[in-house]
């Protein structure tokens, strides 16, 4: 049986917790790929809120089995306090996995991000000071830790020691801040070997085990599209792969085993951080729609940049992950305005740049071009039939529908598993 993957198609915080809860009632397994605790999904089902930073957004279904793959970086204090936390709240989490080639965000990364970010001053990038970048340069760098590493006891002091000696140059002789203790370190990481022992594995061979007997699995992406690392508007971006990319090197899968990649969009734009983004909505209007939608960072809390939906960036990322359909939510948040608009294409120095561009300066430079439709007054919010839609909200839908390039097979009305509007199967 094939693997979906199910994508951030903007720049992240598209509710993508809602829709892979939805979906993982129809799969055996729901397995994250890239980022780490950076990504916040929520979840609401009749169980309550649930606000998961590190664990499979299927947790919450019975019998659904989690993965956190090897393209993932772990933070294991707080992967341990959401595992605490859900098993207080009656949800099993006995078949949650780690893969043993994950790297572990260490506690010199997460004085790192925020020594960095400090040090940028007002060209800060705007990162969530989790130690995220730091961990996967790191990994990349052959300098890293992995989880399968905390259970080699006989090597473990010996790189924890180095690598903190290494880092304490860098965090004393660059930034002159106070060095850390090497030992306190490797006592953290002894403390964490014990506790996740259990859940540790070779994932990359478990998935495979699934596909392979026929099970259903659920590709979990974190952030979105237009933070790629490499497909991003960097250096405004996060430090992994978020797109289809990021799910073949993160698991360990080949690419033919995807059928099926679904692009989730929020049917307005939003933004955390720094960086450029073209159809902002400043001043009176976007603080009305960032408190109307609440929109708040999950994991940082942060205010959200809210705009109206750009339709280049949308078709952009459909480009680069191929979707083969689309999931539209908030779509209840545009209830009762008077117009509603999308971005179709940018202007640059009066020439019309009808691309996402990978410049960065240039971007920042573009203004967006308009297409305003009629808004409705009718409520979407907790519809479940696409017949019950307003005429022009269905308009709305069929014209994002018409410039990304690709349909809707499902709408959210709402933050609850009920308040979907089911229109084509994804999980087949």
């Amino acid at each position: 049986m094939p693997a979906y993957a199910v994508i951030g198609g903007q720049w992240g915080d598209e509710g993508k917790g809602k829709v892979i809860d939805y979906l993982a009632g129809q799969c055996d397994s729901v397995v994250r790929y890239a980022g780490g605790n950076n990504a916040g999904h929520t979840v609401v089902n009749e169980r309550g809120e649930f606000q998961l930073h590190l664990v499979p957004s299927g947790i919450c279904w019975p019998g659904v089995t989690g993965i956190i793959g090897n393209g993932v970086v772990v933070n294991p204090d707080v992967l341990l306090g959401e595992i605490d936390g859900l098993q207080e709240r009656g949800i099993d989490t006995s078949r949650l996995f780690v893969s043993d080639r994950a790297h572990v965000i260490m506690p010199y990364h997460i004085l790192l991000d925020e020594l960095q970010e400090q040090a940028r001053g007002r060209g800060a990038i705007g990162t969530t000071g989790q130690g995220i970048g730091p961990a996967y340069v790191d990994k990349v760098s052959r300098d890293g830790i992995r989880v399968g590493d905390l259970l080699d006891s006989k090597h473990l002091p010996e790189k924890v020691r180095n690598a903190v000696a290494m880092k304490n140059r860098i965090i004393a002789g660059v930034y002159g801040s106070e060095p850390m203790d090497g030992d306190q370190v490797l006592a953290r990481c002894q403390a964490w070997a014990k506790q996740l022992e259990p859940q540790v594995c070779a994932t990359e061979q478990m998935v495979q085990d699934l596909l392979d007997q026929g099970k259903r699995v659920l590709l979990e992406g974190a952030q979105g599209t237009l933070l790629d690392i490499d497909h991003g508007s960097y250096p405004y971006v996060t430090s992994s792969s978020p797109s289809i990319g990021g799910a073949v090197t993160g698991l360990g899968i080949n690419p033919q085993s995807i059928k099926g990649v679904v692009g989730v969009f929020k049917a307005y734009s939003t933004r955390v951080g720094g960086g450029p983004m073209p159809t902002e909505m400043l001043g009176q209007a976007g603080d009305e729609l960032r408190e109307k939608a609440h929109e708040y960072g999950t994991t940082t809390g942060r205010a959200r940049r809210v705009g109206w939906f750009d339709a280049v960036a949308g078709k952009y990322s459909r480009q680069v992950n191929g979707y083969t359909g689309m999931v539209l939510t908030r779509l209840d948040i545009l209830d009762g305005m008077d117009e509603v608009k999308i971005c179709v294409g940018y202007q640059v120095d009066g020439a019309e740049l009808g691309r996402f561009p990978a410049n960065t300066t240039l971007l920042e430079r573009c203004e967006p071009i308009y297409e305003t439709m009629p808004g409705w007054q009718e409520p979407t919010a907790s519809v479940t039939e696409v017949e019950q839609l307003p005429a022009d909200a269905l308009a709305y839908v069929r014209r994002i529908e018409e410039l990304v390039g690709c349909e809707a097979q499902i709408i959210s009305t709402g933050p609850s598993r009920d308040e979907t509007i089911a229109i084509d199967r994804v999980i087949r």
